[in-house]
C-alpha cells in the first residue's frame, strides 16, 4: 500500500501560491491512485468472504475491509480538502484579477483628480484676478464719487494767471508721502522715486490713489490762500476715514499729515503739533517704527519746530527720521541727503557749524554721486553750505563755492570756459580791474554773450547766488563787481517774471529806474551787506 507524505510546516510558509497548487494537484493525484488502489482491495476482499465459510477467517478479512473502508474514507475526505483548495485558488485568482482592474481604475481617478485639482487651481486664479479686478473697479468708482463731491469746490472763478504767478510756492505741503512726495517739481523726483515706492510697498503700505488726489487739491487751494476750503476738506475727509476704517490706520495718518500741513501754513502750530502726534503715533502702531512714513512724519514734526524756534526739540526727530531712512534706503540715498540738509539746518540755527559743515558736505556727495553734478540740489546744497560759511566769516571758502555754482550754469549753458566764453563772475572780476585802473568798459552787460539769460532756466538757485556773491564783493570793497553781478539778478528776474502781478512789475521797474541811484548809495554803505539764504528745499527748518 502506497503512502502519503505531507509537506513540513516550514517549507509550506515558504511556498509561492502557484507552488502550492502545484503541489495540490500532485497530492490529489497521488489520492486519486491511493483510493482506487483501496479500492480495488476492498473488492478483492469481499470476494474473499463471500468464498470463506470458516467464521474466524471471515471476522479477520471483515476487519481489514473495515479498515479499508476507513483509509478510503479519509482519502475522499483528503480529496475534499484538496478541492476545496483548488477552489481557494481559483477564488484567489479572480480576486487578484479585480484588484488589478480596482487598482487600474484607481490610477484613472487619480488622474483625473489631478486634473480636477488643476481645474480648480486654474479657475480660482481666474475667481482672484476678477475679485483684484472688482475691487479696483470699485475703488475707482469711489475715487471718481470723491471727484464728483469735490466740483462744488471747484465752482469759484479760477485764479488769474497774474494770481498764480504772484503765490510763492509753499514750503510745508511737500513732505506728507514716505518719500517721492517732498520736492514736487524738482529734478530729482524722476530718478528715486521708483527706489522710494519700493521701499513703501516693503513696509506693506501704499496710499490710495484718492488721498493723493486730495493731497494735490488741498496743495492747490492752499498755495491760493483759500483755506476756508481746504481746511474743511481735509475735516470732511478725516471723518470719512475714521468711519471706515477706524481711528488706527494709515490712511488715517496720512489724513492727519494733510491737515497739519495746511494747520502749519496758517501758523496754528499747537495744531499742527498735536494733529501730527497723533499721525506719528498711529503709524508707528500699524506701519513700525522703521517705516518710510514715520521717517517723513518725524521730519514734519522736526520742519514745524524748527519754524517756531525750538531747534533743539527739532533736532533729535530729524536724526531719528535719517536713521530711518538710512536704514531703509541706504546712506547714500538722495531723500537721505535730504534729510542732510534739513539736519543741517537746525544745527546751523544752533550755532553747530561743525556739524553743518559735516552734514552739507555729506549731502552734496550723495547728491553728485546719485544725480550727477548738474542737479538741481547739487547747486542749492553748495549755496547753504556757503551761508554756513559766511555766518563763520568764511568768505573765502563761500566766494569758492559761489564761483563754482555759475560756472557750472554757466558751461550747461553754453558749453566749457574758455578765453572767449568766461562765466559771469569773471566778467565782473574784469569790470572790476578796468575801474581801478580808471578804464572802466561802459558797455552794456547784454553784450556779454547774453549770458544773464541762463537765470531764465528755472534756475533761483544761481539768482540767489548772484545777489549773495554780489554781496560779498560789495563787503570786499569790489563795487564795480557787485554792480555787476546785482545787475544781472535784478535782469535775469525780470524776465523770469513776465506775466507777474502788476505790484511786483512796478517794484521791478523802479528797481530799474534806481540802480544809478542805488550804486552810488552803495559805495557809502559797506557795512550793510545782507546774505540771502541759499536753502530752497521743500523741507526747510
Amino acid at each position: 500500500m502506497s503512502t502519503m507524505v505531507y509537506p513540513r510546516e516550514e517549507k509550506l510558509e515558504k511556498l509561492s501560491q502557484e507552488e502550492i497548487i502545484s503541489n495540490t494537484k500532485l497530492v490529489i493525484q497521488g489520492l486519486e491512485a491511493l483510493k482506487n488502489e483501496h479500492n480495488s482491495i476492498l473488492h478483492s476482499l469481499l470476494e474473499t468472504i463471500k468464498c470463506l465459510k470458516k467464521d474466524e477467517e471471515a471476522n479477520l478479512v471483515h476487519e481489514k475491509s473495515n479498515l479499508l473502508r476507513k483509509s478510503v474514507e479519509m482519502i475522499e475526505l483528503g480529496l475534499g480538502e484538496a478541492q476545496v483548495m483548488m477552489a481557494l485558488s481559483n477564488h484567489l485568482n479572480a480576486v487578484e484579477s479585480e484588484k488589478q482592474k480596482l487598482r487600474a481604475q484607481v490610477r484613472r481617478l487619480c488622474q483625473e483628480n489631478q486634473w480636477l485639482r488643476d481645474e480648480l487651481a486654474n479657475t480660482q486664479q481666474k475667481l482672484q484676478k476678477s475679485e483684484q479686478s472688482v475691487a479696483q473697479l470699485e475703488e475707482e468708482k469711489k475715487h471718481l464719487e470723491f471727484m464728483n463731491q469735490l466740483k462744488k469746490y471747484d465752482e469759484d472763478v479760477s485764479p488769474t494767471q497774474e494770481e498764480k504767478d504772484r503765490e510763492t510756492p509753499k514750503d510745508s505741503l511737500d513732505d506728507l508721502f514716505p518719500n517721492d512726495e517732498e520736492e514736487h517739481g524738482q529734478g530729482m523726483q524722476h530718478q528715486h522715486n521708483s527706489a522710494a515706492v519700493a521701499a513703501a510697498q516693503q513696509g506693506g503700505y501704499e496710499i490710495p490713489a484718492r488721498l493723493r488726489t486730495l493731497h494735490n487739491l488741498v496743495i492747490q487751494y492752499a498755495s491760493q490762500g483759500r483755506y476756508e476750503v481746504a481746511v474743511p476738506l481735509c475735516k470732511q475727509a478725516l471723518e470719512d476715514l475714521e468711519k471706515t476704517s477706524g481711528h488706527d490706520h494709515p490712511d488715517v495718518a496720512t489724513m492727519l499729515n494733510i491737515l497739519a500741513l495746511v494747520y502749519r501754513d496758517q501758523n496754528k502750530y499747537k495744531e499742527a503739533a498735536h494733529l501730527l502726534n497723533d499721525a506719528l503715533s498711529i503709524r508707528e502702531k500699524t506701519l513700525g517704527k522703521d517705516h518710510p512714513a514715520v521717517a517723513a512724519t518725524l521730519n514734519n514734526l522736526a520742519v514745524l519746530y524748527g519754524k517756531r524756534g525750538k531747534y533743539k526739540e527739532a533736532e533729535p526727530l530729524c536724526k531719528r527720521a535719517l536713521e530711518i531712512r538710512e536704514k531703509v534706503l541706504g546712506k547714500d540715498h538722495p531723500d537721505v541727503a535730504k534729510q542732510l540738509n534739513n539736519l543741517a539746518l537746525l544745527c546751523q540755527n544752533q550755532g553747530k557749524y561743525e556739524e553743518v559743515e559735516y552734514y552739507y558736505c555729506r549731502a552734496l556727495e550723495i547728491y553728485e554721486c546719485r544725480l550727477g553734478p548738474d542737479d538741481p540740489n547739487v547747486a542749492k546744497t553748495k549755496n547753504n553750505l556757503a551761508s554756513c560759511f559766511l555766518k563763520q566769516g568764511k568768505y573765502k571758502e563761500a566766494e569758492v563755492l559761489y564761483k563754482e555754482i555759475l560756472t557750472r550754469a554757466h558751461e550747461k549753458e553754453f558749453g566749457s570756459v574758455d578765453a572767449e566764453n568766461k562765466p559771469i563772475w569773471m566778467h565782473a572780476e574784469e569790470r572790476e580791474e578796468m575801474s581801478k585802473g580808471k578804464h572802466r568798459d561802459n558797455t552794456p552787460y547784454g553784450e556779454y554773450g547774453g549770458w544773464y539769460k541762463a537765470c531764465k532756466v528755472n534756475s533761483p538757485t544761481v539768482n540767489t547766488t548772484l545777489r549773495n556773491l554780489g554781496a560779498l564783493y560789495r563787503r570786499q570793497g569790489k563795487l564795480e563787481a557787485a554792480e555787476t553781478l546785482e545787475e544781472c539778478a535784478v535782469r535775469s528776474r525780470k524776465q523770469s517774471n513776465t506775466g507777474i502781478d502788476p505790484i511786483h512789475q512796478t517794484r521791478v521797474v523802479e528797481i530799474l529806474k534806481d540802480t544809478e541811484g542805488d550804486r552810488r548809495r552803495s559805495r557809502d554803505s559797506l557795512t550793510s551787506v545782507k546774505y540771502e539764504s541759499g536753502s530752497e528745499t521743500g523741507e526747510e527748518a
